[in-house]
């Protein structure tokens, strides 16, 4: 065997394969640290098709990555201010509420808070008891009657959200149209004494799966509240 031949067959034994190569610079991640001269011999292909040294490829990705993190800041920054206005907003409707001197005013606070401070077209606070006390926004259904006409909607403690049936919007809402989306929370306490929904136009606006955590909260100091004695509605 001649002796170029024996080196031929030495330098494919000793070949390093891309695997190799690939878990060496892993292990010494400061290698082209120490050999920063092989940087301007290391190139990858473009997007455009042209190839671009390593360094040029690096700042690349930098850029992208510090355009990406601006995004994701910019997007925080924005959901902290709606946070803040959505806490603000919560918190004025709250201590409307417990302001209310009766029934009466705890429906007009929700209703005129829905309507002006939360941009939402549709709002409604039904009531079991006799419609015959019904009065501007306090209204009175007995639960036969809610049961008949939306039962459906009412089966579980957490709000439904999703598009109604002309009836059932008609129904929630008077004059609220023919068609729409709501999301319908009941209200319960020790017993169910009826139930809150915001509604739309729109039949996609709510939908089923989206948060409703506020509304969930407001029911909660609804129920609260509406279980106070006549005469103590300010504690």
């Amino acid at each position: 065997m001649s002796a170029t031949h024996d080196a031929v067959a030495m330098s494919d034994a000793t070949a390093l394969d891309d695997e190799q190569v690939r878990e060496y610079l892993k292990t010494h991640s400061d290698f082209l640290q120490r050999h920063p001269d092989l940087l301007d011999h290391l190139h990858v292909s473009h997007a455009s098709g042209s190839a671009v040294s390593l360094v040029e490829k690096q700042v690349s990705v930098l850029r992208e990555r510090n355009m990406e993190m601006r995004h994701r800041l910019n997007a925080l920054t924005v959901n902290a201010r709606d946070n803040d206005k959505l806490y603000e907003r919560t918190r004025a409707l709250v201590l409307r509420l417990l302001d209310a001197a009766d029934q009466a005013g705890l429906c007009d606070a929700f209703i005129h808070s829905m309507r002006e401070d939360f941009d939402i077209e549709f709002a409604s606070i039904i009531l079991f008891g006799e419609p015959a006390e019904s009065r501007g926004n306090l209204r009175f259904e007995t639960s036969e009657k809610v049961k008949l006409e939306i039962g459906g909607l009412l089966k579980g403690r957490k709000p439904l959200c999703g598009a109604l049936r002309k009836e059932e919007f008609e129904f929630i809402f008077a004059n609220g149209g023919n068609i729409g989306s709501a999301a319908v929370m009941p209200l319960k306490g020790d017993n169910r004494v009826g139930l809150i929904a915001v509604g739309s136009t729109d039949a996609n606006r709510y939908y089923n799966g989206m948060g409703t955590l506020f509304l969930q909260h407001i029911a909660d100091v609804l129920v609260r509240l509406l279980a106070r004695p006549p005469g103590n509605a300010r504690g």
